[in-house]
């Protein structure tokens, strides 16, 4: 009689406690055992992996790799056109330390008193689309907007920290809603009651501990202290219209936006700089949180340089400069939604 040759126990036929043993010791061995040096990770799939995996590589200090990130938010973006804008820090850090890249373009050096304007993006970081206008408006500053007399001072991006996450968020690195965070009068009395009663503590519209307790914040207040702008435009999204504060005449349009001067918030850059320093502040904001159109952004640049010409330039109708000291006033801050 054949003598049969004995087979090993199948997995299924030992104890459950050997059973149970194999499967956490196979656990460990998967876990432990690095993969091959030369597995190589997985590759984006598409653009937007690609911008999340930018975002989290994070833009550090580098100038290209800020360029990099803000780049991919149009499909035509380039990289050289980003370096060419002799963008320059000027001092000015995030939360996190990223430079708060600005750029210069000024009239010739023989123009006699230039109407200086600040155009600042990207206070709401999840608000692409005002980073993409600005952007398209230095180079088409750079192209030939030197012909009226004005020095242009722009800031693509001012919450770099809300930007270069994978999903960009409206406040800073500390939670607060820049937008809030400006030294407007009664601040201390009415940005947190406000706050509290009329948008129910939403954390999006945080406004701070304190009235310029933020690095970004306290950076605009700074800018406009050392270059006393005649003008202020501020970029927002997505509510579609155009708001003014300040001395009057406001430009009743700009490309497809309408005025709709809608008030002022505690703490909001067009309550600081309309009320508090009398100097006036265009807000646009554009129709779409995430893009601009070409024809549009050109459509708004060429409304403000007729604006900016016919009642800034030819009529005189900006005469005084910034005086931030008169930030300390006690005024009560007006109503506003």
């Amino acid at each position: 009689m054949p003598t049969r040759t004995a087979r090993p126990p199948t997995f299924q036929h030992m104890p459950k406690c050997l059973r149970v043993l194999s499967a956490w010791l196979a656990a460990c061995l998967m876990i432990c055992i690095p993969a091959p040096a030369d597995a190589s990770p997985a590759q984006p799939k598409g653009p937007r992996d690609a911008r999340a995996n930018a975002a989290r590589q994070g833009p550090g200090t580098d100038l290209e790799r800020w360029c990099r990130g803000v780049s991919a938010l149009e499909p035509e973006g380039s990289l050289d056109r980003c370096l060419s804008f002799q963008l320059s820090e000027r001092d000015g850090r995030s939360v996190k330390g990223i430079p708060l890249w600005s750029t210069d373009i000024v009239p010739p050096a023989e123009t006699p008193q230039p109407l200086r304007v600040l155009v600042l993006g990207g206070i709401h970081a999840d608000e692409g689309a005002s980073v993409i206008l600005v952007m398209d408006w230095i180079a088409r500053a750079r192209q030939g907007g030197t012909a009226r007399p004005v020095h242009w001072r722009m800031a693509p991006l001012v919450n770099p920290d809300g930007f270069f996450l994978p999903s960009r968020t409206r406040m800073n690195a500390h939670g607060v809603d820049l937008n809030r965070n400006f030294a407007t009068h009664q601040w201390s009395a009415e940005a947190r009651p406000y706050w509290i009663k009329a948008t129910r503590r939403d954390p999006r519209r945080f406004p701070g501990p304190t009235a310029l307790s933020e690095p970004e914040s306290l950076w605009v207040h700074q800018q406009i202290e050392s270059f006393q702008p005649q003008l202020i435009v501020s970029v927002h999204a997505p509510y579609g219209v155009l708001d003014f504060d300040g001395p009057p005449p406001p430009p009743s349009r700009l490309g497809n936006l309408m005025l709709d001067q809608v008030g002022i918030y505690p703490g909001s850059l067009g309550n600081y700089g309309g009320i508090v320093l009398g100097v006036p502040v265009v807000t646009i904001e554009l129709k779409q949180a995430n893009r601009v159109p070409a024809m549009d952004a050109a459509a708004m640049w060429n409304d403000l340089q007729a604006w900016i010409g016919r009642k800034l330039l030819s009529a005189g109708g900006v005469t005084a400069s910034a005086s931030p000291g008169r930030a300390a006033g006690d005024e009560p801050v007006q109503a506003g939604e």
